[in-house]
């Protein structure tokens, strides 16, 4: 896999000494990022997808394991020997030089001819629309503009990789949502391999070819940001990604991909994604908010009866609670004000299909 994987890491650890001993930041590691492929690192704070990607980049070695760039063992490589390049959340602009300088950088101190320069530092101010933002200083441009410039910087030396950390975080939500689009549009025109951390799942999901969802140092799942959302690889993943009930279920009778459950004695059908299930088994169900309908003319395979406990209206959407036999389901319909909010205790009937109430694997090790 390493010789066809523009990024290749093959169980790298990443080691730091504490007070308390030694603490793995990241633990065997193996990930492979194809050529021209958006690719996020997505976790909480602590997970290792920062190590992760200063190990990619250079800036931290590992204890074990080998990183490959295009096939090529870079291991030990200090970062300028890499083709790769890297966005800090900081942006780290100079201070003291102007916009377009700034861009320049790169091409400056690979003493690229100016004849060469001026055009492609014009170029690169064309593609992020910054172009009468080429003499002022960093300190005189709002968060946009900086990470607009940080980008291009980025891009004008044309990396095999680019790196990016965080790039969006320092944003408010209207320019984030803006920058992110022009991102992703960025990423296609140019076919770069972009490898992004993030913490922000719906950021992942928005941008993302595929995701590592990363948690204490190693990789919980890898996959397309469907796969990630509609079949979760443990419970974690789950809960880290969107909102979801999670209902506690015994296994009654498996078939295939196919089982029937109990919950509270209420016989439920479910999809198996585990060969491991069997009947007797205590599991977890889980079943996405927007995928329960709501008096459905035509129920689907599972059914079940509830009142109406509390509605939220957030916009464009409708979120209801609703007691159950089963217990209280959260509910999100889209629509926003020309839903019919159900007041308090008014009967409903909830309906689902079986291939959206999953059976999640359990935990490592489980019986």
């Amino acid at each position: 896999m390493k010789d066809t994987s523009i990024v290749y890491l093959d169980a790298v650890s990443k080691i730091f000494p504490t007070s308390a001993g030694e603490f793995y930041a990241v633990r065997e590691v193996t990930i492979d990022v194809q050529p021209g492929e958006f690719y996020s690192l997505l976790g909480s704070s602590g997970s290792g997808k920062t190590t992760t990607l200063r190990l990619i980049g250079g800036f931290e070695i590992p204890e074990y394991g080998e990183v490959y760039l295009g096939g090529e063992a870079v291991t030990t490589q200090p970062p300028y020997r890499r083709h790769v390049h890297t966005v800090f959340q900081s942006y780290a602009l100079f201070p003291h030089l102007t916009v377009a300088q700034n861009i320049a950088y790169p091409l400056t101190i690979a003493r690229v001819s100016r004849a060469e320069v001026v055009p492609r530092v014009q170029e690169a101010l064309k593609m992020f629309r910054i172009e009468e933002l080429g003499d002022r200083r960093p300190a005189q441009l709002s968060g946009g503009q900086q990470q607009r410039v940080a980008l291009a910087r980025a891009l004008i030396s044309r990396p095999k990789v680019l790196l990016l950390d965080e790039p969006l975080s320092a944003l408010d939500a209207k320019i984030r949502d803006e920058v992110r689009q022009e991102l992703r549009d960025l990423q296609r025109q140019t076919n770069l391999t972009f490898i992004y951390v993030t913490h922000d799942q719906e950021e992942a999901l928005a941008l993302s070819d595929r995701i590592a969802v990363m948690h204490g140092g190693r990789v919980q799942q890898v996959g397309t940001p469907q796969e990630i959302y509609d079949r979760p690889a443990s419970l974690f993943v789950a809960q880290f990604i969107g909102k979801a009930n999670f209902l506690q279920a015994t296994v009654l009778t498996v078939h295939s991909a196919l089982a029937v459950v109990a919950v509270n004695d209420v016989p439920l059908k479910a999809s198996v994604a585990d060969a491991s299930i069997a009947p007797g088994q205590t599991v977890t169900l889980m079943i996405r908010p927007e995928r329960l309908q709501v008096n459905a003319v035509t129920p689907s395979e599972n059914q079940v009866s509830g009142k109406t406990a509390g509605v939220t209206y957030i916009g464009q959407l409708l979120e209801s609670q609703v007691e159950t036999a089963i217990g209280k389901l959260t509910v999100t319909q889209l629509g926003g004000a020309q839903l019919d909010r159900s007041p308090t205790g008014e009967p409903q009937t909830l309906s689902w299909n079986i291939s959206d109430c999953l059976i999640l694997p359990p935990p490592h090790g489980a019986d």
